[in-house]
């Protein structure tokens, strides 16, 4: 996202700054005084101001030095630049929504510039308008519209150029049914001229006729059967492909991306969009070119057999070629909105069957069903009106385009009449005339196959064109952990104009143990999914063995690493499969060890199933902490040069929490460990404790030094300490 609009060298004297003094951030404040709009507004941040240009004048400039917290504060519309100046509230400038991400970057930039470091921010994040078309732009580094690598057919052609073998094999089919149906008008033609018209017309003549046009028949249904054969093998090839593409893109992409969709948007993109793909190329892709070749080759028979009728065979054909065009935006909007009715009905279907549990517990089956309905009927309602307006649109264009059929028999048999025509060289010209309409007629219908085609590929291309969540370096270090941990000044907000966290600092010792506390939406588990390479930090840095985290190997960091999260996930299948997700070629006793170490092991084997105990989806035949103990015996199997834990014991009774308690003192003997918790007393054991508060590092000690400070993990031991006395 651009954060440096041009500075003319006008505005650059109106800001009163040295030539020498860099400018880091120049963008749009397009809303003026009193909230109205103004196009010619420029905020400007160098190394040692901030500036505010209105009108060919300097209305604002501060000191960045006396700039404290700066801020990109939220509002209806748009939002306001602030920031502490001189101990008071100080508003900088007003921007539209536009420009509200810009600005998050810039409150940020300013920030580390007024705390002494010279450093820069690059925004990550793609443009959503374009600056040419002002189109939204989906996601993607370039504007689809705008952009030099071309179009629908662009991304058509390079979805069918691995498969061009069997593209030209299918080609040269579609070529050959071509030349078969043009054929056999001209057959007719000597069938009637020759031996019909005659009173005694040469059967041996009418047999070859005959004979002719009983192999061109035949050749015909051996070509479209091959054709249709090939043509849907085709299809089933490309929609695999396509879906493998698109569930490893998914996969690769950020939980940003992943949360932003609908789970049941994600599934219509991977199974219904590919579906439309492939019934496009085996029921109209296999013609496509048949009926150009015969069209292209058709007209050119007409006019040269006779020229004043191709006029009346043509002369209604560009009104409906208009109609066609006309209605070509109505048309690609209609099944568009359609597609999106369909996303809310599998979307709320996905979420009612996930959270059946949730809806059955609180007594919502009538409020989920009107609910569906309600989607349901909506879907069903742009359906009715797009095949309302397709029935009456499509046999419109039909007939307009069919019209000029009785102005050829008309004039042509006047000319048989007259004898300036033969009867054969009629039913001919008028064989080749239906062939016209038959294939515009089919023609008419492509708009409607067309636009579904444009508008799966375009969902599909939203997802293949991102960017992949945290890409390899081009040579990766292949890094084996040893657990050193360092935070520098990270900041990092799954909203940009949102930050979670701010300009964190921490460095964590190989084997020390970190307990993270502090209240609900402060950042704790944000701070572990940094550390996990879920997210990466907005801005600062984050070093491990004094390495960027950037600069490793994904997948190889990602298996040195042991997590047990608050929300605990099981995968639909057997016991021992899920907890050797997280090592696949562990033996059966490695298993079993992890188990008894996670004292999960005695309630397995009363099932009577033991480990080939199935556990349903997301693990719901378990109980809460029987689902727990088995994520730990996950982590512990994996044996991990870092472990995070996230409430790892919050659904354990008190007898399984000190036996689990035991074992991961075990387990965090000689590793890395974050441990977070609301029980405080499960974090007896951390060598340090990070209290994070407003976003920040509150405080950072034992738990002996905190509560000697009396600051907030004081008053959260006491205010626990009251409740258990309460209880």
């Amino acid at each position: 996202m651009n954060l440096k609009f041009d500075v003319s060298e006008g505005i650059r004297r109106t800001l009163e700054i040295p030539d020498d003094e860099k400018i880091y951030y120049s963008v749009p404040s397009d809303v003026g005084v009193h909230g109205k709009w103004s196009d010619d507004r420029l905020c400007v941040v160098t190394k040692e101001h901030v500036c505010v240009v209105a009108e060919g004048k300097l209305i604002r400039k501060l000191p960045l030095a006396q700039c404290e917290q700066t801020k990109a504060e939220v509002s209806v519309g748009g939002g306001m630049l602030v920031t502490r100046y001189n101990g008071e509230q100080t508003l900088i400038t007003r921007y539209s929504a536009k420009h509200r991400v810009r600005y998050s970057y810039i409150a940020r930039g300013m920030n580390i510039l007024s705390s002494g470091r010279d450093e820069e921010v690059i925004s990550k994040e793609y443009e959503t308008m374009c600056p040419v078309c002002h189109r939204a732009i989906p996601g993607t580094k370039e504007c689809p519209h705008c952009s030099k690598k071309g179009g629908f057919w662009h991304d058509f052609f390079q979805l069918l150029r691995p498969y061009a073998f069997s593209v030209i094999g299918i080609m040269f089919l579609m070529i050959g049914a071509a030349i078969v149906t043009l054929l056999n008008p001209e057959i007719q033609k000597h069938l009637v001229d020759d031996v019909l018209s005659k009173a005694n017309g040469d059967i041996k003549t009418a047999l070859l006729c005959l004979v002719g046009m009983f192999l061109l028949g035949a050749g015909i249904v051996v070509i479209n059967v091959l054709k249709s054969y090939f043509c849907t093998l085709l299809g089933a090839r490309i929609a695999k492909d396509m879906r493998e593409r698109l569930f490893i893109k998914i996969q690769t992409l950020s939980l940003q991306f992943i949360n932003d969709r609908r789970p049941g948007e994600l599934m219509n993109r991977v199974v219904a969009d590919t579906g439309a793909i492939r019934e496009f190329m085996q029921n109209t892709f296999c013609n496509l070119f048949t009926v150009a070749f015969i069209f292209a080759w058709d007209v050119i028979f007409m006019v040269v057999l006779n020229w004043k009728l191709a006029i009346c065979s043509f002369i209604c054909v560009p009104i409906g070629v208009w109609m066609t065009l006309k209605f070509r935006h109505s048309i690609h909007r209609r099944f568009h909105l359609q597609q999106k009715k369909d996303d809310d009905v599998s979307s709320n279907l996905q979420d009612v069957i996930s959270g059946m549990r949730v809806v059955k517990t609180y007594g919502k089956e009538q409020k989920e069903k009107d609910k569906f309905n309600m989607l349901a009927d909506d879907f069903c309602v742009i359906n009715y009106r797009n095949e309302r307006f397709w029935a009456l649109f499509n046999p419109t264009i039909k007939f307009i385009m069919s019209a000029g059929i009785f102005l050829v028999v008309l004039f042509g048999g006047m000319d048989v009449l007259n004898e300036k025509m033969t009867a054969g060289a009629l039913l001919q010209f008028v064989t080749y005339t239906t062939l016209l309409y038959q294939y515009l007629e089919w023609m008419t219908g492509m708009p409607r196959e067309f636009t579904k085609l444009v508008a799966c590929m375009e969902r599909i291309n939203d997802v293949l064109s991102q960017e992949p969540f945290t890409p390899d370096i081009e040579n990766p270090l292949v890094h084996d952990i040893e657990g050193e941990i360092e935070f520098k000044h990270a900041t990092f907000g799954y909203k940009s104009y949102q930050p979670v966290l701010e300009d964190i600092n921490l460095k964590v010792k190989k084997g020390e143990m970190i307990g993270i506390v502090g209240p609900s939406g402060a950042g704790k588990s944000t701070l572990i999914n940094l550390l996990m390479r879920l997210y990466e930090i907005d801005d600062g840095e984050l070093f491990v063995d004094g390495l960027p985290i950037g600069d490793m190997k994904s997948d190889y960091y990602h298996n040195q690493l042991g997590v047990v999260l608050q929300e605990t996930f099981l995968f639909t299948g057997t016991i021992l499969s899920n907890i050797r997700f997280a090592k696949p070629d562990a033996s059966y006793e490695e298993v079993v060890r992890a188990a008894k170490l996670a004292n999960a092991h005695d309630f397995i084997t009363r099932m009577p199933d033991g480990y080939n105990t199935y556990v349903g989806e997301k693990g719901f035949t378990l109980s809460g902490g029987e689902r727990q103990r088995i994520a730990i015996a996950r982590a512990i199997l994996k044996e991990p040069r870092i472990l995070i834990l996230d409430e790892a014991t919050a659904s354990l009774d008190t007898e399984s929490e000190f036996m689990i308690q035991q074992a991961l003192e075990r387990l965090t003997e000689g590793r890395t460990t974050f441990a977070i918790a609301h029980r405080l007393s499960t974090l007896k054991n951390a060598d340090r404790l990070l209290v994070i508060d407003g976003h920040k590092i509150a405080e950072i000690g034992s738990h002996e030094e905190l509560i000697a400070q009396k600051g907030i993990y004081y008053n959260l031991v006491k205010a626990q300490l009251e409740m258990q006395e309460t209880a």
